[in-house]
């Protein structure tokens, strides 16, 4: 989604609704854009299941842990 000279490009995993969003110029390779959002996904993934791991909960839940969110 470009946003003046920048672009917003956003990653949503399937499984758990979690979705992250990074931004980078609009001259940047298609990509490497999608490469950073996929990375940045998998990071959250990992961080909250690790941290439902810590707080002794199997299911961080929808969002990827507590939060005001709404899954639709």
């Amino acid at each position: 989604m470009p946003i003046g000279g920048s672009v917003k490009v956003t990653a949503v995993d399937v499984t758990t609704g979690l979705e992250v969003s990074v931004v980078g110029p609009s001259t940047a390779a298609q990509s490497e854009l999608e490469r950073v959002a996929v990375r940045k996904l998998r990071y959250m993934l990992e961080k909250s299941k690790n941290e439902g791991a810590a707080s002794g909960k199997d299911d961080p839940g929808p969002a990827g842990g507590p939060g005001g969110g709404i899954v639709v």
